[in-house]
Parts: structure tokens; sequence; C-alpha cells
């Protein structure tokens, strides 16, 4: 307890209106170690705007409403107790106030989705964006940050829900009221979770207007399940607040974020940079409409492609196909060929990449006006996303992988030509997760004859007694780097064959090998429970890998600016 009159510690709490603020004033205010002020900006904040309300007059008239006065002699001011619990409405932060009241005590930010807000807040007077002061909260995280601080921002859902206990999940840790105190350096008491119902003598005069809820509460309430219809007039409003909201809640995340487990991230991918349409974001916040057709049916093409020191590899067939593909499906409306350059290799620059990384380039159909299978429907023409990650090769090309084969049979050209490179990849996939239940690294896909085709994801080559063999493209997809390995053979003067293969004579081969942009060429020392020859990488094997490491060195289209150290 601080003594009579002594100097107290300050914490403040920023909120928007309607956001359980006053809920947790009340929690804090059962502490026997912390006095509460309610809203002490606010006359000044009337004095200041001239903003009408019911309550204007009597409290200028009883309140001090200058605020230096009320930030030095107030918020600042002695106390009777250890800590002194400030809350504040975001929009009562004026220009003019003293810089001590950001400078001194301890700052966390309490949010709430602006659909709720704009609901709640509208029951009583109109809303407007500056009463709700999304903005002015990013802007006080922002100067809070640039104080060396990093302040917490709790979510009035999460805190209802829960109020005690920190919500987790695979990626983020949101602090709740333990957690809030633990970041405050105050500890935790369970008196916070409960309190009295009615007004309280510490009330700000305009409870009676704001406040009827709070007052028959006796703790937390947990949010409702369903909420009241969100009134149309306030759309505009809800769009302007909600860029700041999910701003919030993006640092809310950076401060709470876990680390993923190194197999699945590497750490320099966590602050890249994504073109998606005509523009460059930020990881986090590069996104497609939830009608964007590659959502609506996975109507979209693709394509992968590296990097090597400065180049991107092969980039000219890729396009090709690119086009050819989006050609077959009938995209209207799509970028030109120097449009897509200009996105790879703008947003590869911004991203600093010129070695060791990979490109998931993908071309959409676009965005739909409503809902539906129809590309009637796409009136606003292709979305291009270029999405660039550092990611060496994907399978251990020194030592090998394993297979198993798939029941999943491959897509015939009856029903789906794997000679488009599309998005709907759920054939694939579901071989895929028959790979991943037999703990294989990948899938071998059988066509409908019951001929092997290739991988879930990479084509597939044999090498029997010297000769090398791979399937017909009929059911698998033509791939890039399968062309480039198949120039590579007749190069080393290797006998080469494409032919329809069944499944023993992979079992029986001397050597196995896949290719594809991903993993590049790939040695594969185990099918279904078989050693390929002798369980080590073959030398034809590592000789075509040999050749291909060279090419890549030497051929590429060079990516402007880029220089070699």
């Amino acid at each position: 307890m601080a003594e009579e009159g002594g100097k107290v510690e300050v914490i403040h709490m920023w909120s928007t209106p309607r956001s359980v603020s006053t809920s947790l004033m009340y929690s804090f205010a059962q502490r026997d170690d912390m006095e509460v002020l309610d809203e002490p900006l606010y006359p000044n904040y009337l004095r200041v705007t001239g903003a009408a309300r019911p309550y204007r007059e009597e409290l200028l008239s009883k309140s001090e409403s200058d605020g230096n006065k009320v930030v030095k002699e107030i918020i600042y001011g002695p106390g009777k107790k250890k800590y002194r619990f400030c809350k504040h409405i975001a929009s009562q932060r004026l220009p003019g106030l003293p810089a001590e009241l950001m400078k001194r005590g301890k700052h966390f930010l309490l949010i709430r989705n602006p659909l709720d807000v704009l609901t709640s807040y509208d029951k009583v007077t109109p809303p407007s964006h500056i009463a709700l002061g999304y903005e002015i909260m990013v802007s006080i995280y922002s100067e809070l940050c640039n104080r060396g601080e990093s302040p917490s921002i709790i979510d009035s859902d999460l805190l209802r829900e829960d109020p005690e206990v920190s919500k987790s999940s695979l990626k983020y840790e949101i602090p709740t009221l333990r957690g809030l105190c633990d970041d405050l350096g105050i500890p935790f008491q369970a008196a916070m979770l409960k309190w009295e119902s009615g007004p309280k003598p510490f009330d700000g005069m305009w409870a009676p207007y704001w406040y009827k809820n709070t007052h028959r509460s006796t703790g937390f309430e947990r949010p409702r399940k369903y909420s009241s219809p969100f009134p149309s007039s306030l759309y505009n409003l809800l769009e302007q607040s909600l860029h700041f909201y999910n701003l919030l809640k993006l640092f809310m995340r950076q401060t709470a974020t876990k680390p993923l487990p190194s197999k699945f991230l590497v750490p320099a991918n966590e602050k890249l940079l994504v073109w998606v349409g005509d523009e460059i974001l930020p990881r986090e916040s590069a996104k497609v409409s939830v009608f964007d057709s590659v959502v609506q049916g996975g109507d979209a093409v693709w394509e992968g492609l590296r990097v090597y020191d400065g180049k991107v590899f092969k980039m000219e067939e890729h396009l090709d196909r690119l086009f050819d593909s989006a050609k077959a499906l009938a995209f209207g409306n799509i970028p030109t060929r120097e449009q897509v350059k200009e996105a790879i290799f703008k947003t590869l620059i911004r991203n600093g990449m010129f070695n060791n990384a990979h490109i998931r380039l993908t071309l959409t159909r676009g965005k739909k006006v409503t809902s539906g299978m129809s590309p009637a429907f796409n009136l606003f023409g292709c979305t291009l996303i270029v999405l660039p990650e550092w990611k060496p090769p994907v399978y251990d090309n020194s030592r090998g992988i394993t297979l198993v084969t798939a029941t999943t049979r491959r897509n015939s050209p009856n029903n789906l030509d794997s000679k488009i490179h599309h998005n709907n990849l759920l054939n694939n996939i579901l071989a895929k997760i028959e790979g991943n239940n037999s703990h294989a690294d990948d899938a071998i896909m059988l066509d409908k004859d019951g001929y092997v085709s290739e991988t879930n994801a990479t084509n597939i080559f044999l090498v029997k007694k010297g000769h090398v063999a791979t399937p017909h493209a009929d059911y698998c997809l033509p791939g890039i780097t399968r062309a480039t390995v198949m120039d590579l053979i007749v190069n080393e003067n290797l006998d080469f064959e494409e032919r329809r293969i069944s499944l023993s004579e992979f079992h029986t081969a001397d050597e196995v090998f896949t290719a594809g942009t991903m993993g590049e060429l790939t040695p594969v020392i185990q099918i279904d429970g078989r050693t390929v020859g002798d369980g080590k990488v073959g030398p034809v094997t590592q000789r075509i890998q040999n050749a291909y490491k060279k090419l890549t060195a030497d051929s590429g289209v060079p990516i402007p600016t880029y220089q070699k150290p």
C-alpha cells in the first residue's frame, strides 16, 4: 500500500467505446492495491471538441476540464494505494495533452470487433469514425512501440470467454487477466473475477446513460453466441474501422506469436512481401477475396519457379505453360507476359531474394460478383499472386526418400487433363494423405490401367542396366523439370525412352529418382517397403544431378538490378 498522498504507479487502459472497458475497470477496482479513475480525460474532450452530450454542462461544471491539470494533478497526482488504474477511451486522447501522459506509467490496449461496437454504440448515440477511435488506437500503439514498449493488446471477446486463462492456439498465446497482470508486472488476484452489481462510487457522471448492462453484471459475462443484425446504414463505418481493427489484431498476434516448428517454417519467411493483384503486401496482409475463383472452386492456374544466383530458372518455359493453362480454362482479362514478369521481378527485389528461393506463381480467374461456379460472374479480371519464399529443395537429395503406392489413381484426360496446371489439387492431395499415413515422403500414383504415372508432387524416372525411362505424360503433368532432365539424359549420352512402365519395374529398378522444381532431382531409396538398388544414391542419378546443378548455375532469366557479390 502507498502512504496517504504518496506516489502511485499508473496503469493506463486505452480502449474503443463499448468494448467491456467498464467491466475491466470494475475488475481492477476489486484489487486491494488499486484505485481507479473513470475516463479522467473526458471533460477535456467535451470542452475542446464541443461534443454534445446530455450531461455535458454538469460534467464541465463539476470536473476538471483542463487537460494539463488532469494529467499532472489527477492522473499522476498522489494517491492512497500502490496502483492507479485509468480507463481511457482512445478518442479522448487529443492533441495538446502533456507528453508525460504517454511517457509515464504502464499502458495496454483493449479492442473489440467494430461489428459489435457499432451495433452497441448506435443504440445510445449515432457513431462516428473519430468517436470509435480505432485509428487513434493504432497511433497509440505505434507511439508506445517507438518509445521501446510493446503494450499488451486484449481482445474483449476472448477476455469474456474465460477471463482468467490465456487463450492458446498453434500460433498465438493471447493473454487475458492473468497474462495481462504478468505483462503489467503485478500479481494476479482472484478477486478481479467478481464484483457486486449496481453503480460504483467511482463511476463517471455518464454512467446512467452507458453502464446499464454493466451495472447488472457481477463479473465478465460470456459474449452472446448470436449477435443482433448489423444495421446496413453503418456499413461504411464498418469498412473504415475494420482496417484499423485488423491492424491491432495483427499487432496482438505479433506480440503473442509462438515460434512454429522449424520443420515447417524458415524464420526468414516470417516477414515476406507478397504480390497480390496489383500490389505488394506483408505476409499477414496478403489475402484474396472470398469471392475469388480460387476460393470458390480452385479455379486458378499456377507455376513453381526457382531462383539461382540472380536468375529465374526456366522462366520463359514456366510462363508458356501458365498462359497455356489459362487459355485452356478460357480465362479472360489475363495480364500480359511482361506484366507477370515485372510482378515477379519487383517482388523478388523487394524481398532481396536472389538465390535459393522458390516462387509460387498463381493466376486465378479473378473475383466474382456473386458466389457460384459460372465464369460469367467474373467481371474484374484475373488475380495474380507472386509468393516468394526462402526455400531450399524440399527433399533430402543426398540420401534419398521413400515412396508408397497410393490407391488414388491419377486423373484421366477423360476427366481433367493434367496438362492443365490447375489449382484443383485434390487428386494429388488424397494421394499425399496416403503417403503421410504410411510415413513415406510421397506417394506413387497409377493411371487407370495400373501403370505408373507420377508421384503426388513430381515426375518419376527409373534406371535399369544403365537405361533411363520415364512414363508417358498421358496422365501426368509434363513437367518443366521433367523436360529438362530428359534433355540432360540425352546430352549425357545415356539411353533413354518414354513409355508405359508397370509398378513392378520400379520395384526392381537399379535406381529411381523424381524430378520437380521444388525438390529438384531426388533419389528414391525405397518403394512400398522394397529397397531400390543398394539403398543408396546411384551413379546415373548422381551424374544427372551434377548436370542439372551446372545448368541451373549457367542459365536463367537475370533479375534486374542484381549484382553478383
